[in-house]
């Protein structure tokens, strides 16, 4: 009988709350509206940390796969492994079940007549092992096919192999040109699995490309299965002792040199984890001032209820019974705002993915799952317990003989009300300003990005990407030779100003490492205490090309070719550190990139911020790229144009084309590339940014709400006032201060927590201190603002209440 009957006191009371719902349909809807809002803000965010972060990764046993980095312990820094490290890695260790390592690069692929990019990894044995997958259509290498030097295979993505051979079983066994060799398509892997990154095909390392042999040379990456017995904390343990080991084998190429154990999860995320973590507690902040909102809202609510709250507790409902039937109105409104929450948050989803970086991981898998269901719901029901409950308990606490008192006109809930709904607007405007004060170190911070000096300038210039197939050194050559005609054919052009070329335009790094001045090559000096540089192969004309000033010196020459002296060009952050005092022209330097022969330095240029707006220039040295072929088979051309892009575009496709029909080719321009460099600060301060105005707006929603119930309230006593003699602008300022009155309050409690949450924005600001005073006094300066606003408007209509009117109804 108890169950039945609380069933049916459930029902009644879900009745109940939906025609009481209809009989309020304006303030239900601002509800639901609000809290939508809020919800589904947070669903929008969370799924994507869910695809991002949480959801495990698509393979077999995620949880046992890591990633293994080389880890300079003096620098701090980590990075690529070399080919020799993870063969001892890989020998004498015994807690991982398979290790791999691999590189990927795009690349010119031959499929069928003509070439196209295409995203290949070269892997080694056990690769696929190390995911647990099997192939849908064919197999993975063989033992033969991965020995050194033979003539290797090809593997491709389920996607490719749709995209390109319409999911033909009749592939197995077709050819494709990779790297300038036929390789055969012995497998094609699962749908869903391109790992690395996006990539198209596979192919085994160390056969059309022979890896590099040096220890010094970090050009691989390398991940692992873990045992079933093993944990991460032991693996990890196994290889600090052998990266002592390696240490005292060899102190020229590995000392201060460790091993860093992550799982592969992990490593992905790690440049992002934050970013989304700040966001998801940012969106957060915004549905909990959603909540005040709307508590103020069913405090408002219960105020116009007192004498039905007064009646049913004198025809015998308990306490207990009212806040039930209050907390389930709450929750039958949170529910139907998370329904349409949910639908705002999908919307909301797509709008994430459109404007996150497209570097993001995993940022396809983005959607709505039982995971981002579950969230939802849970945030619904959260919400309807935080709104809802405050009312529910001041609707409860009933004096009946006030109450029911004939013509008694007492306010329900009298100051204790009041004071309930001043707390709830202070908590919304100190909310407000953690988010603003976030939002407006982040925008500065973007803007100082934003208008750092380059070094080198953007505008008009149109970048190239090509891509000749070579796996040898005579290709290499005659890819250099290709490449230096169509140079002279593009520089002829109508509306071209200038070109150039260079491996990887500034805001990339395509390799860099160790250099010596006038000091022949010698593979036992301390390469861990030696010093580092950028590696850059360019074309002459490149720094004309990017509006470079070239310091002293000369430039790049078309006689610095192969078989001429080799030749160097240096920037001023190195000369500086390798000449302090000292003209460096005629020196020689020698550099790991790709041969041991000293280069003469012939000019120095300035700097320029070769990896991205946020750090500052490196030492850099330049090369021709005619004297390094095996680094100059795959060039970004450099145009600066003084016309219409679109028709030099199609002008240097058609030369293109002529002279090279298998060269692929991309365009973009230095600007759109710029702009992908700094996609990740943008994307968080627009989302951050966004949601600060939404938090403001909410905010001084309550603060206009409070001082519009109050003077509603005091109506009588307002009209008394200017009875007496009080004038409008008396009643003005008396409504205005109160509300100034409750900013002022949450201004000071928001600013003191802003200045520890802040704390944890260091790592993403440039050129600002979490601490910067504009910000603070901005933010002062906005909220202070748009609340004397919010407050004018009640103020003013106070001002008009007719005093006989207000005197009469009393």
């Amino acid at each position: 009988m108890w169950g039945r009957t609380s069933i049916e006191r459930f029902q009644q009371n879900i009745h109940y709350s939906l025609r009481s719902m209809r009989r309020n349909a304006g303030l239900t809807c601002t509800a639901v509206l609000v809290m939508a809002l809020g919800i589904g803000a947070n669903s929008a965010v969370f799924s994507v940390v869910n695809a991002v972060l949480l959801k495990p990764l698509g393979y077999q046993h995620p949880d046992r796969i890591v990633s293994l980095s080389s880890a300079w312990k003096q620098k701090g820094d980590q990075g690529p492994v070399s080919a020799p490290d993870f063969q001892d890695w890989h020998d004498q260790s015994d807690t991982f079940a398979t290790l791999a390592y691999y590189t990927d690069f795009d690349v010119a692929v031959q499929p069928g007549p003509s070439a196209e990019y295409a995203h290949v990894a070269r892997v080694g044995p056990e690769f696929f092992a190390v995911f647990g997958i099997s192939p849908p259509a064919g197999r993975f290498f063989s033992a033969e096919e991965e020995k050194p030097g033979s003539s290797g295979a090809a593997v491709i993505s389920y996607s490719y192999w749709q995209s390109h051979f319409n999911g033909d079983a009749r592939v197995l066994g077709e050819t494709i040109r990779v790297y300038d060799k036929a390789v055969t398509i012995v497998g094609v892997t699962p749908a869903g699995f391109r790992f690395p990154q996006k990539t198209d095909i596979w192919v085994p390392t160390n056969t059309l490309v022979a890896e590099t042999p040096s220890r010094g040379a970090h050009n691989y990456r390398v991940v692992g299965r873990l045992k079933d017995s093993v944990s991460l904390e032991q693996a990890q343990a196994q290889m600090d002792a052998l990266g002592l080991r390696l240490e005292q084998q060899y102190p020229s190429t590995n000392k201060g040199k460790g091993i860093i154990v992550r799982r592969l999860q992990d490593e992905m995320v790690r440049s992002i984890r934050l970013t989304l973590y700040i966001l998801l507690g940012a969106v957060s902040l915004v549905a909990l001032i959603a909540c005040g909102d709307v508590a103020n809202l069913l405090l408002a609510k219960a105020t116009a209820r007192q004498r039905e709250v007064a009646i049913r507790a004198a025809i015998g409902a308990s306490r207990r019974h009212i806040i039930w039937q209050m907390l389930t109105e709450s929750a039958v409104l949170a529910v139907i705002a998370g329904v349409v929450g949910l639908a705002t948050g999908i919307w909301g989803a797509q709008l994430l993915v459109t404007f996150a970086p497209a570097n993001l991981p995993r940022l396809a898998e983005t959607g709505i799952d039982a995971r981002v269901l579950a969230f939802t719901f849970g945030v619904s029901i959260i919400s309807s317990v935080l709104f809802g409950l405050a009312p529910a308990l001041h609707a409860s606490r009933v004096d009946l003989n006030d109450m029911l008192k004939q013509g008694s006109t007492q306010t329900f809930g009298g100051r204790s009300a009041g004071r309930l709904r001043g707390v709830l607007v202070v908590a919304e405007i100190a909310l407000s300003v953690i988010l603003l004060v976030g939002a407006g170190l982040l925008i500065k911070s973007f803007l100082a990005l934003h208008n750092v000096a380059l070094g080198y300038r953007p505008e008009n210039v149109l970048i190239v990407k090509t891509s000749m197939q070579s796996s040898d050194l005579d290709g290499a050559r005659r890819a250099t030779r290709l490449y230096k005609t169509l140079l002279t054919e593009v520089a002829t052009l109508p509306g071209v100003s200038a070109v150039g070329a260079t491996r990887t335009p500034p805001g990339q790094v395509g390799s860099n490492g160790t250099y010596w001045i006038d000091h022949p090559f010698d593979p036992t000096t301390v390469l861990a205490n030696s010093p580092t540089a950028v590696f850059s192969v360019v074309a002459p004309g490149s720094f004309a090309a990017l509006r470079i000033p070239l310091r002293r010196g000369r430039d790049f020459q078309d006689n610095d070719t192969f078989d001429a002296p080799f030749r160097a060009i240096i920037n001023e952050a190195l000369a500086r550190k390798a000449f302090p005092g000292q003209d460096p022209i005629g020196h020689h330097i020698v550099c790991g990139l790709d041969s041991p022969n000293p280069m003469e330095i012939i000019g120095v240029v300035a700097d320029v911020r070769q990896y991205g707006p946020a750090r500052e220039p490196s030492p850099e040295i330049f090369m021709p790229f005619e004297q390094h072929p095996r680094a100059a088979t795959a060039l970004s051309f450099l145009v600066r144009t003084v016309a219409n892009s679109a028709v030099i575009q199609q002008a240097i496709r058609k030369t293109g084309h002529e002279l090279a029909p298998a060269m692929p080719m991309k365009f973009t321009t230095m600007e759109a590339d710029l702009s992908e460099n700094v996609a990740a600060p943008r994307f968080r301060t627009l989302l951050l940014g966004i949601f600060a105005a939404v938090a403001v707006c909410l905010a001084m929603v309550g603060v206009y709400g409070v001082l519009a119930y109050l003077v509603t309230q005091r109506s009588a006593e307002i009209g008394l006032r200017m009875a007496l003699g009080a004038k409008q602008k008396d009643i003005v300022w008396l409504v205005t201060r109160q509300g100034l009155a409750l900013v002022a309050a949450g201004l000071a409690s928001g600013l003191a927590v802003a200045i520890l949450a802040t704390r944890v924005l260091s790592s993403m600001l440039f050129g600002v201190k979490p601490t910067d005073p504009g910000v603070y006094l901005a933010v002062l300066g906005l909220l202070g603002t748009v609340a004397l606003l919010a407050s004018y408007v009640p103020a003013r209509r106070a001002a008009r209440i007719d005093p006989l009117r207000a005197l009469r109804q009393d």
